[in-house]
């Protein structure tokens, strides 16, 4: 007794032929010819049987194997024998699966109802003709006047069929045995080779190579000669075959998952890895611009992108045993393979190429130098980052993503920025701009864009902006050379979240802002003319990751996120309080306090050994004196300035 009996002899015979062996004891495949056995071979655990069967030959196979069920997944032209097995089941009351191949019109295509009246509408023709209907019909096109010169034909590569085509005459170049399947490129290759003007062939659906004949057909300028219709039957795709097996027998398949990055979305720019596995899937997962790729009718398709959608994907889908969950882009770059790889730790992951390397090869430019951005629900300091790496590649998220970055480019000084835009990259509507960032201020592009920043003049990357280069009032600043040191004491990260309390003119904070570019500086500054130098320097330089905060500390530290790190350039007589509410929000947070009257200098030192008694934190003290050359008429003398101390409080 057989768990199950397969009528195979096409792809979708061997793919559930296949399927069912991995989950079930016993299956037993037919196939008419030693050819479809040696195809089968290949699958561990399958009883295959060989030969022709009419009616009776059916009926003694069911009585020998005696199967739970019959999957009838035979070529649609096969009626005769979708007849018989379907009559001895019905007689035996053994269930009775029919598997359809997906099957779609072709454009511009000659449909004709036989075999006779194709080689009659090709006899009126002129041109060369390549047949790949097989062999068995041969011999209706030696009817036609100069068969041998026009038709070449396609067959399998047997001795019985080479020896067969021969005795009908075609031999030499005009017989290619050959076994396939064939892709698109190759059936071109073929009619290119041929000089073909007709390509002959069956409606055999997609898993007969019927979509690469018609593409190919296309693409070469041939007419598409169909021969017949297949007989209208009832029945289910190869994909909800495996759910009624699944269902029918009760089991759960092994689930394998892989996590592919598809590039651009141009099925010619996967990787060979990612579209064998694709195309051995059950399941494809993904949003609907990259599934569409690979809805065929083999697999299963399901619309999702959010990690709990793909998830409940998988659980619905608990009979399909290999599921491929497509990504956008490359795997590593921006990808949500990030978030899945936590939930799926046993998926293969398949890289694809991603929008950088694909939009600088376009351009073309080197990438290696390149820092990324993505604008997909955020706002980055990309003025910032510009001016510290020089180049700077920007995944755009909205319509209008372009001309708001260009805009924050030209309030930053940034307006000469070299901008390179790309557009639907991969697609038929693929389109590259170039400009600066002054020329796309208006501009809307479309929401699947990049683009790529460059300076043509290198930032200073050094701390210490001179003191001649920021707007001044009667506000006292910090001196560069001092603004040095405290930067140095600071030991800031890149990604750094800074308070810089009595921020003055905003000159630290600036530095601060520049220092810290992937991060965010908050400048708190009580008096309002100091508060308006602050957004007059903020804007010149372009520090678009410093916020002012306007009003008196400790208060309005209260809604603002835990610092890193804390300069506290002037207190305003609140010291004590405002290192309890920085503790309060990070107790790890690095301290400087500047101070220049004995009294500032006092309190800061008690309240430096307070955090050393209760917190064990350690302190430095620098005494800093800078002396500066001033011209007084002939002579250059060095006028000192006041001496400025610097407290460090850090935990080790």
């Amino acid at each position: 007794m057989t768990d199950a009996l397969v009528f195979a002899g096409t792809k979708e015979g061997r793919i559930l032929a296949e399927y069912l062996c991995s989950n079930l004891g016993k299956v037993t495949a037919s196939v008419a010819t030693e050819y479809g056995e040696e195809i089968l071979n290949v699958i561990s655990g399958l009883n295959i049987v060989h030969g022709k069967r009419d009616f009776q030959g059916i009926c003694e196979l069911l009585d020998q194997e005696s199967p739970r069920i019959v999957v009838d997944a035979t070529h649609i032209y096969a009626c005769e024998v979708t007849e018989n097995v379907k009559r001895a089941c019905e007689d035996r009351k053994i269930p009775y699966l029919r598997i359809l191949r997906d099957t779609r019109a072709a454009e511009n295509a000659v449909y004709v109802d036989s075999v006779k009246e194709g080689a009659a509408y090709l006899d009126a023709g002129e041109g060369n003709i390549l047949i790949t209907t097989g062999s068995k019909e041969l011999k209706e096109y030696t009817a036609m006047k100069n068969y041998k010169e026009r038709c070449f034909a396609r067959v399998l590569s047997l001795p019985q069929v080479v020896n067969m085509c021969d005795a009908l005459g075609f031999r030499g170049s005009h017989l290619i045995a050959m076994q396939g399947p064939f892709s698109k490129e190759m059936n071109a290759a073929m009619l290119k080779q041929v000089k073909a003007s007709y390509l002959v062939t069956k409606e055999s659906g997609d898993a007969g190579g019927f979509e690469e004949k018609c593409k190919a057909a296309k693409e070469c300028g041939v007419t598409l000669v169909v021969i017949g219709k297949p007989k209208e039957e009832e029945g289910i795709s190869l994909w909800e075959g495996k759910r009624y097996l699944a269902e029918f027998f009760g089991f759960t398949p092994k689930q394998e998952i892989a996590l592919i990055g598809i590039g651009m979305g141009n099925r010619d720019l996967l990787t060979g890895e990612a579209l064998k596995w694709i195309e051995e899937s059950d399941l494809i997962i993904g949003a609907k611009r990259m599934t569409e790729l690979f809805e065929d009718g083999e697999r299963e398709v399901c619309h999702a992108y959010l990690k709990d959608e793909i998830e409940s994907c998988l659980k619905s889908h608990s009979h399909c045993r290999k599921a491929a969950i497509l990504l956008s882009g490359d795997v590593g770059f921006f990808s949500g393979a990030k978030n899945l790889t936590g939930i799926f730790p046993k998926a293969r992951v398949m890289p694809g190429i991603s929008s950088l390397s694909y939009f600088c090869s376009k351009l073309p430019c080197s990438w290696e130098d390149v820092s990324s951005v993505s604008l997909h629900g955020k706002k980055d300091n990309v003025a910032g980052i510009l001016r510290e790496r020089g180049r700077v590649f920007v995944i755009l998220g909205k319509g209008d993503d372009l001309q708001g970055l260009c805009r924050r480019l030209k309030d930053c000084g940034l307006e000469n920025a070299c901008v390179s835009v790309g557009e639907n990259l991969g697609y038929p509507e693929e389109k590259i701009t170039r400009g600066r960032a002054e020329d796309f201020l208006h501009t809307e592009t479309s929401s699947l864009s990049v683009c790529l920043l460059e300076l043509k003049e290198e930032a200073v990357c050094t701390c210490g902006i001179g003191d001649h280069a920021f707007i001044r009032g009667n506000v006292p600043m910090t001196k560069e050379e001092i603004r040095s040191i405290i930067l140095s004491k600071m030991k800031l990260t890149r990604k750094a979240v800074v308070y810089d309390i009595g921020a003055g003119t905003g000159s630290v904070s600036v530095e601060l802002a520049r220092t810290a570019f992937l991060g965010e500086v908050y400048a708190i500054e009580e008096k309002p003319e100091a508060v308006e130098l602050i957004l007059k320097n903020k804007k010149k330089f372009g520090t678009e990751n410093l916020f002012v905060v306007p009003g008196r500390a400790p208060e309005v530290m209260e809604d603002l996120p835990g610092p890193s790190h804390v300069f506290i350039g002037g207190s305003g007589g609140n010291l004590k309080e405002i290192i309890e509410m920085v503790l309060k929000k990070n107790l790890r947070a690095g301290i400087v306090v500047s101070a220049v009257s004995l009294e500032t200098i006092g309190e800061a030192f008690g309240e430096m050994k307070a955090l050393e008694e209760r917190f064990g934190r350690k302190t430095e003290i620098t005494a800093l004196s800078v002396a500066k050359s001033k011209v007084l008429g002939e002579y250059h003398m060095m006028m000192g300035g006041n001496p400025v101390y610097l407290f460090e409080s850090y935990v080790l």
